[in-house]
């Protein structure tokens, strides 16, 4: 069975990545394990990616998440955006 939220939080990563691409003038692919910064992301773009990413999703990410560890690829993203949402989702339950 497709995880459908998954695949739609993918989906939504990497439309952000290329957006930010794009204000570059870079159009190309970007894979899930890809290294962004290999992709043409600068760390002036990777910090707007986190506050795109916040936006996007309605999350803050804490201060300690703010590292290049977890904005290296679109997965990783991924991975932090749902570890964020599950624990928001079981603070208010």
């Amino acid at each position: 069975m497709l995880d459908r939220t998954k695949i739609n939080a993918t989906e939504r990563v990497t439309t952000l990545v290329r957006q930010l691409l794009a204000k570059r003038s870079i159009d190309r692919p970007v894979g899930p394990d890809e290294a962004l910064s290999e992709c043409g992301l600068t760390s002036l773009d990777t910090v707007n990616l986190m506050l795109a990413v916040e936006t996007e999703f309605d999350v803050k990410i804490p201060d300690r998440d703010m590292t290049p560890a977890n904005f290296r690829s679109v997965a990783r993203i991924v991975a932090l955006v749902e570890a964020l949402l599950g624990a928001s989702a079981a603070i208010s339950a």
